[in-house]
């Protein structure tokens, strides 16, 4: 099985090798109500951690998607452009938003596992 981890913001990243694709969580999808519209980043383009990296539009509102780890984007979910909704219906599925080469692997170890994710939630109320 892959590993996730998540960010403060609701991003996760489920790694596999030196890529990691990220998307926004469950819990985020649910918050944001029916996604309208994914920006997604352009391929190629580097990021650093915490950089903003796309943008999500509901209905209710636009969030931001950050940069969990720093590293070069290599492929965007180009179908998001036509069914935004993919990200409430399988947020962590189809509804993955992009994909970052890892630049230091040791930008994980700050991320939240599950256990740690879930209470951060709780704690946010």
């Amino acid at each position: 099985m892959s590993d996730i981890r998540y960010t403060e913001d609701h991003e996760w990243i489920r790694v596999e090798g030196d890529t990691g694709t990220v998307g926004i969580t469950d819990h985020a999808q649910e918050q944001l109500g029916d996604i309208v519209f994914v920006e997604t980043p352009e391929v190629g383009k580097t990021l650093n951690q915490g950089d903003e990296a796309g943008t999500v539009e509901s209905v209710k509102a636009a969030s931001e998607i950050y940069a969990p780890v720093s590293g070069e984007v290599v492929e965007a979910n180009e179908a998001l452009g036509d069914e935004p909704g993919q990200v409430n219906s399988d947020p962590f599925g189809g509804g993955w938003i992009y994909k970052i080469k890892i630049q230091d692997k040791g930008q994980l170890e700050k991320l939240m596992d599950e256990a740690a994710y879930k209470k951060h939630v709780e704690a946010e109320g």
